[in-house]
């Protein structure tokens, strides 16, 4: 079963809205030095949803090269079209990905019944392991303990849950659920030590692309036993959830923060529509990142 700290990562862009695989290709390159114990493409903050299917195919190519089995792949297959989502989670598969992550279709947000027949047809069209991922604050729905039981329960390719609600009952409720069978995990950066002392796998969450250091150190804490150490980290992160407050869109805030710690030279727009950081916000940033990494 998968476990640990998770990054759900960014997608590099230049300023013509073109993936840029030299900086993705550093930046992947950094995490996994960092021990991070998975990493996610196309997820929420890896812009999934405005990258058209046979863009990412090539992308997912290139990353399971670039990962080349250093760390777990996780690639977001999620859509509102079920057959490019099988289509995807199809090539993902192929191309040695370990998972596919993916969301319940968003907009309208389907009916318990209705999630429980579009993640069953995609489950039973793919050999590929799934992770389901659960945001209801982006698709409307919640998948609740008792749907993702039945789930597990008829398809055992399904291995895992994100759990993107900010909600610890909720989390822990499925743990208690279905905890024994599949890899929960929080998608909040916080919820870390929670999330593992109910008996869940960890944590899939956005930060982890600022301070991977950081989540890794917090991991083997809590893994050897220190909790207090565990619990010290855990605090520092905490205070850094501050970081979703400054600017308009947190993806353009991850982006902005990645280079500031890095000293990267990436661009850190994402597709268009954004607003860039003011200077004041980009002070705040600095601050922020000052505190954690201090």
């Amino acid at each position: 079963m998968l476990k640990g700290t998770i990054c759900p990562s960014i997608t590099p862009m230049t300023k013509d809205g073109a993936i840029d695989y030299g900086a993705w290709g550093d930046h992947l390159d950094r995490l996994i030095d960092a021990g991070i114990h998975g990493i996610l493409i196309f997820g929420s903050i890896g812009e999934f949803y405005s990258i058209p299917a046979e863009e990412k195919k090539t992308a997912i190519a290139w990353a399971s090269d670039h990962v080349a089995g250093r760390t777990a792949l996780l690639v977001g297959t999620g859509g509102n079209d079920v057959h490019e989502v099988i289509d995807l989670t199809n090539f993902a598969h192929d191309k040695g990905a370990t998972a596919a992550v993916i969301v319940s279709p968003f907009y309208f947000g389907p009916s318990p019944d209705l999630a429980i027949e579009y993640f069953t047809k995609v489950a039973g069209s793919t050999e590929s392991p799934i992770i389901l991922y659960n945001f209801p604050d982006r698709t409307g729905s919640d998948l609740n303990a008792g749907i993702v039981e039945k789930l597990a329960k008829a398809n055992p390719n399904i291995i895992g849950v994100k759990d993107t609600i900010d909600s610890i009952a909720h989390n822990r409720t499925l743990i208690h659920a279905v905890g024994d069978k599949l890899s929960i995990f929080s998608g909040f950066d916080e919820y870390y030590v929670s999330n593992r002392i109910a008996g869940g796998a960890g944590i899939i969450s956005g930060l982890t692309n600022i301070v991977p250091e950081t989540f890794v150190a917090m991991h083997e804490a809590y893994e050897s036993g220190d909790y207090a150490g565990a619990l010290a980290f855990a605090s520092r992160i905490s205070g850094f959830m501050r970081l979703y407050a400054v600017g308009d869109n947190f993806i353009h805030t991850i982006k902005t923060a990645v280079r500031l710690r890095t000293g990267s030279d990436m661009f850190t727009g994402t597709r268009e529509p954004y607003l860039s950081l003011t200077g004041e916000e980009a002070d705040r940033l600095r601050h922020l990142i000052d505190e954690v990494t201090a």
